[in-house]
């Protein structure tokens, strides 16, 4: 088997320095906007931050969309308009559902700065289906001892989301989605599950080859629909596996709004500026106001 028939697409990263850590953005990209449900893909980090420092991303809007936050390493007090609080650890997960609207704020626990916080970890968003992009908004948090787990003496898979390797995870998912965070020691393989209509594999850390192809590290490799291929590592890796059912109506990206419809974009950029959306329970005082050009955008 040739690198052409295991591999449909190889997008590269976008770097972003968000001062004292980067961004590796995958999706959106010129070349593609979506991965299954998947629409978005940053690794933030690695990073370790001085001491009294911390990640500070103030209240921000969100539309027709569901964040997924997963870490490697560090934690993050997440607050949104609903009034959670949940502080995310790693191995854990925060599904927060956008819907008809949503604002929350990402920090640095306090106990964390005391020591200097570590960042490590993969912030995805998932496009809900067209008829459940206006429902209302949710917050659910998993906890890591929730999530099913994989394992032999050189594999360690965690299934974040969807069914693979016969386990299912607990996490919600609105339309058909696969996503897992694969840890392989030397010498560690693993099947990757064929049964979904996209899927992508990005190694977080580490090295990695599928079927001898090597794979490089902060580089998406969306995989050819039906191809059945065996993930390896000679020495270690982290590898997350994403993806899920094709979806047929494109999404439009703008900033952190995503729809099915341009339009309602543009409602959401003049309801942020008017102040209509809700605000953060314990952290009001600041916000994040709408850029003129924003660093994501995608419009099919």
């Amino acid at each position: 088997m040739t690198n052409d028939d295991l591999v449909l697409q190889t997008i590269q990263p976008v770097s972003h320095d968000l001062g004292g850590f980067k961004v590796h953005r995958t999706l959106p990209n010129k070349a593609r906007t979506m991965v299954g449900p998947f629409l978005f893909f940053d690794q933030m980090g690695p990073a370790h931050l001085s001491v009294g420092e911390g990640i500070d991303v103030r209240p921000h809007p969100h539309i027709n969309l569901a964040t997924v936050t997963y870490l490697f390493a560090g934690a993050i007090d997440h607050r949104d308009s609903l009034g959670t609080f949940a502080t995310i650890e790693p191995g854990a997960v925060n599904l927060m559902t956008a819907g008809s609207g949503i604002v929350h704020s990402e920090r640095s626990p306090s106990a964390e700065r005391a020591h200097g916080p570590e960042l490590s970890g993969i912030q995805t968003w998932i496009a809900l289906p067209d008829d459940a992009e206006e429902m209302a908004p949710a917050f659910e948090h998993v906890a890591r001892a929730d999530l099913p787990v994989i394992e032999d003496s050189c594999v360690k898979a965690r299934v974040v989301m969807g069914s693979l390797w016969g386990r299912a995870a607990p996490t919600t998912t609105y339309a058909g989605t696969i996503y897992a965070d694969i840890a392989l020691a030397a010498g560690g393989a693993i099947p990757i599950d064929a049964q979904a209509d996209e899927r992508a594999l990005y190694v977080a850390e580490g090295e990695a080859s599928l079927d001898g192809l090597p794979l490089e590290p902060m580089v998406l490799y969306v995989l050819r629909p039906g191809v059945v291929a065996t993930l390896r590592s000679q020495s270690s890796a982290r590898v997350m596996l994403c993806g899920g059912e094709a979806f047929t109506t494109p999404r439009h990206v703008w900033w952190n709004f995503v729809s099915s419809r341009r339009e309602r974009i543009n409602e959401a950029k003049r309801a942020w500026m008017a102040g209509e959306f809700a605000k953060v329970p314990g952290d009001d005082k600041e916000w994040i106001p709408l850029p003129e050009v924003p660093k994501t955008v995608s419009y099919p």
